[in-house]
Order: structure tokens, then sequence, then C-alpha cells
């Protein structure tokens, strides 16, 4: 099977996936194969729900649209035309996948099967229900790719190659276990925003949308605010208060709850506003419904500290404060070439 295929086939699966990319979902009659998927698909988004609590309607349904949007021909082709594809030669690439959020492998199912490979997945358990029907739906619209893609909940075998996602735990594992393959090996990460304290209050609402979607459970949601010292929070919690109405989610909740009784009993100082907690703390990792911050004297300080923590940042959401820097509100909707961890699947994908 051809490139032009390859890309043809995910164009058509961008244009099925726009169907379901508002919360009406809405069919089109000229979408392939609609009268065999699309009650299919609603019917996977109810499942995919039902088994984790995380995965609301909302969050599924922002994932979606988002992968809607950018699988369409000239995003591909723009994403794609650096590449040399003519000398790759097919192998088996297995991919373990994380289930945080809904369809967080697909950029890596994406790359493996666009750059001519075989897939092997092995995916989490908190999200088995989506991918494997997209997949489903591929090989409808390009018969090609049957015989190619293959799930597994067993123990990988015969395959060529490795990207493994899990945490700093898990990664020592996956390196020491797939020491003798060609291997991307992710580890725990997490973003970050620097605030100078100039920002808009349309900025500040829109970082709130970095911090919220998907519950704060993704690599590329902050989760802790680097402030200049005697930064007053007034504003910052003014503009996120668009997201309160996350207190209704039982599971969020739940955590809030507890974590704020940990604090409580721990005498820790903290600031809340009755959906979320700041605390102040020096690391990255915060707990649900809590953010960290840190206070800053100089920003020259804090880029020589941030440019010596780099393996441990996914994003970085400022204002002219980095080079490579994500604009506020934009964390969860990463281009086609916003590789995980700064490593270019693509590339090692066609090395292999």
């Amino acid at each position: 099977m051809n490139l032009e295929k390859r890309i043809n086939a995910f164009v058509e699966l961008g244009k099925f996936l726009d169907q379901f990319s508002s919360g009406h979902f809405e069919k089109h009659n000229a979408v392939l194969h609609n009268d065999l998927f699309f009650d299919g698909l609603k019917h996977q988004i109810k499942i995919a729900h039902e088994h984790n609590g995380w995965f609301t309607l909302d969050n599924v349904v922002f994932a979606i649209k988002s992968w809607s949007k950018l699988l369409n021909y000239n995003t591909i082709n723009n994403w794609l035309e650096k590449y040399n594809f003519n000398n790759n030669k097919s192998k088996k690439v297995a991919i373990i996948m994380a289930g945080n959020i809904p369809l967080v492998g697909f950029h890596d199912f994406l790359s493996v099967l666009i750059s001519g490979h075989d897939v092997l997945v092995k995916q989490s358990s908190n999200d088995k229900d989506l991918l494997p029907f997209l997949a489903k739906y591929l090989e409808y619209v390009e018969p090609e790719f049957k015989g190619r893609i293959h799930f597994t909940e067993k123990k990988l075998e015969n395959f060529d190659a490795v990207i493994a996602t899990g945490s700093n735990n898990t990664a020592r594992y996956f390196e020491y276990y797939f020491k003798d393959k060609p291997s991307i090996i992710r580890k725990n990460r997490n973003s970050i925003a620097i605030l100078t304290g100039q920002e808009t209050k349309e900025q500040l609402e829109l970082l709130s949308d970095d911090i919220f979607r998907y519950f704060g459970l993704g690599c590329r949601s902050v989760s802790k605010l680097f402030v200049p010292e005697g930064y007053n929070f007034d504003a910052f919690f003014e503009s996120i208060y668009k997201w309160h109405p996350i207190i209704n989610e039982a599971k969020y909740a739940n955590n809030y709850d507890y974590n704020k009784a940990v604090y409580l009993m721990s005498e820790f100082d903290m600031l809340e506003n009755g959906f979320m907690m700041i605390k102040e703390d020096t690391s990255f990792s915060s707990p649900i419904a809590t953010l960290f911050y840190e206070y800053y004297k100089s920003e020259e300080t804090l880029k020589t500290n941030l440019q010596s923590k780099t393996d441990e940042i996914q994003c970085i959401v400022s204002n002219g404060f980095f080079k490579d820097e994500i604009s506020f509100g934009q964390t969860q909707e990463p281009k086609l070439n916003d590789y995980a961890d700064g490593v270019d699947t693509v590339d090692f994908l066609l090395k292999i």
C-alpha cells in the first residue's frame, strides 16, 4: 500500500470523526460506510464513559474533535513533507499505550501506519473501546490495512520495534525488557505555565482550559504555575471560574474533598475556591483538583532552572518567555509535529 492510500484512509477517518465533534452528533450522507459505523461509534462513546468515569462525553468529544481537525489532506501532507518514505521497509511496531485521556495513543498509532509499518497495540484497560473501533473503520475504507492492525491483551511477541508510554517506574522495566529492540520509552512528564502578572483576563481564561481539560490528567495539562514574588491570585481565580461546574463530576469532587482534607489535617497553607486548590510546592506533579505554584525572583534564573529540567517537562505555557513555548489555551490541541517528549516518532519509524 502506497503512502497516498494511507493518507487518504486517514482523511476519510477525519471526515467520519467530524460528525461527532460537537455535543449533538450529526450524520453526513457523504461520509463513507456511515450505515455500518455511525451508530456504532455513538455506542462506543457511551461505553467508554461507562467503563471509565473520567471519560465524560465532553472530554471524549473534545478528543474526537481535535483529531477530526487534524486528519485532513493538507494538514497530513504538510506534516509528512520533510520525510523520505521511499526506502523504508515494513516492520511490525508494538505500541504500549497509556490510558489517562481518550485516544491518548492515537498519534503513535497514526505514525506507525502512515510510515508503512504494521502495528501491534497493547492498550490500557482504561481506554480500550474507541481505538479498535476506529481501526475497523480504517480497514473498511482501505482494505489493504486488514491484517496490518493487531490488538492484544497478552504478552507482546514477534515485533521489530516498540513505543511504550508509562510511569517512571514502568519505564525502567520497559528499558530493560526492550533493551534489544529499537524503542521510544516515555516517562512521566508534566506541563507548566509561567505568569508575569501582566496577563489579560482572556489569557488567564485560556490558561484555565490548559489546567482543567481532561481533569488535568494529561501530560500536556498544566499542573504547576511559576509566578513572580508578590503575585496576587485574585485575577487568576476570577478568570478560571468558568470551570466551576467541574466540581459536579463525582470522581473529580471525590479527589477534591480527599486532597483538601489531607492538606487541612497536615496544616498546609493553600488557597481554594470551592473547586480547585492552589498550593506552594516545588514539585511539577500535582494531585487532581490541585495546582502547585512556585515564586520566582528573576526571569533569567527561572529560565536556567527550567532548562536543567527539560526531561521532566512536556509543555511550557507562557507569553514571550521561551522559544518553544505554547500559547495560552493551546496545550490540549497539539499539531501533528508536536511530538511527545520532543522525540520525532516518524523519523524513528523510518530508520528502524
